[in-house]
Order: structure tokens, then C-alpha cells, then sequence
């Protein structure tokens, strides 16, 4: 009978457990970036709690529509999708400052979402990467912003560029529409 009553107790709280992992996973509109591809959209859960001022940058500009057909201009399979360059050179970015880093203890998983800089590590603006592959040796030199939370199928489709030519992409794919879902995608 105490057999019973310990494993009454313990499916309990791993149900209880379960519960509040899901509610925690629960996707919050106004931390919500949506970025429809040719594919589909891809669905990004900010992470304001680890990047306020990137992901309140990352809203701004999607909110101005700035993301709207910008390219995936460096793609390297096994490693990652980048865009956020009006560009599409990988040089450019918004006419807003520059950011001070917002290093965090996150590790840098498939579908981490981090924002790309120069050498400088307070040089990141525009620009962002979705991890096609875990890559922990980025962790703590980058400023993780999100993870995806719906859509990998749609960065895994992103055309992908020539690794001889650092992932650089010919005709590459590109961000439809890129918004918060809060104001409705």
C-alpha cells in the first residue's frame, strides 16, 4: 500500500510538473516575432528576460517594417541562417545605434535565435541568426534573443549559401513579413 501511495504522490507532482512547464512554454503575443517565408512562417519567442534592449530593438524594427523582404544573406548548413541586413551584404544595418551586448548563461541550441556583430561585441543592430545545429562554442561572445518555438522546418528549407564562400547565398530567400504577433503578424 506505501508503494502505491509514493507513486500516487510522485505522478502528481510530475503531472503538477508537467503543468507549469507547458504554461511557462505558453507563447506570450507581445514576445512573439512571426516571420513568414516562402515555406511558412517561423514562429520566435523573445527572451526579454536575458536581451531587454535587442528584443525591444527586434520589435521596433518589425514593427516599422523594417524586416520585410530582407534576405537570408549567410546561410551555412549544420550551423546557421543569418539576415537582418537591408542590404543583404552582411554590412549593413538599421540607421539606430549599435547595442551593448546582453551576454547571457543560455546555450546556443538548435533554433537559439542570437543577434550577429561585428568583432566588437557591442556592435550588434539589425542583423540575427537562427542555429540550425547546437553550437555552445558561441556562448557567452553572443546576445542570445529568442528560440524558435514553432516553424524549424521552415528555417531548415532556407536556401542555403556556399561554404567556399563563407555561407554567402546567390538568389538567396528571403523575410515576407516579419512582425510581432501581438499586433495581429
Amino acid at each position: 500500500m506505501k508503494f502505491f501511495a509514493t507513486l500516487g504522490l510522485a505522478v502528481s507532482i510530475a503531472a503538477a510538473s508537467f503543468t507549469g512547464l507547458a504554461s511557462a512554454q505558453q507563447s506570450d503575443p507581445e514576445n512573439t516575432l512571426v516571420i513568414t517565408t516562402k515555406t511558412g512562417d517561423i514562429e520566435i519567442g523573445l527572451r526579454p528576460d536575458l536581451a531587454p534592449e535587442h528584443v525591444e530593438r527586434l520589435k521596433e524594427l518589425a514593427r516599422e517594417g523594417f524586416y520585410d523582404g530582407v534576405v537570408f544573406h549567410r546561410v551555412i548548413d549544420g550551423f546557421m541562417a543569418q539576415t537582418g541586413d537591408p542590404d543583404g551584404t552582411g554590412m549593413g544595418g538599421s540607421d539606430k545605434p549599435d547595442l551593448k551586448a546582453e551576454f547571457s548563461d543560455e546555450t546556443f541550441d538548435r533554433g537559439t535565435v542570437g543577434m550577429a556583430r561585428s568583432q566588437d561585441p557591442n556592435s550588434a543592430n539589425s542583423q540575427f541568426f537562427i542555429m540550425l545545429a547546437d553550437g555552445d562554442f558561441l556562448d557567452g561572445q553572443y546576445t542570445i534573443v529568442g528560440d524558435v518555438v514553432s516553424g524549424m522546418e521552415n528555417v531548415d528549407a532556407v536556401k542555403k549559401g556556399d561554404p567556399a564562400q563563407n555561407g554567402t547565398v546567390q538568389d538567396p530567400d528571403k523575410m515576407i513579413k516579419v512582425g510581432v504577433a501581438a499586433d495581429g503578424k
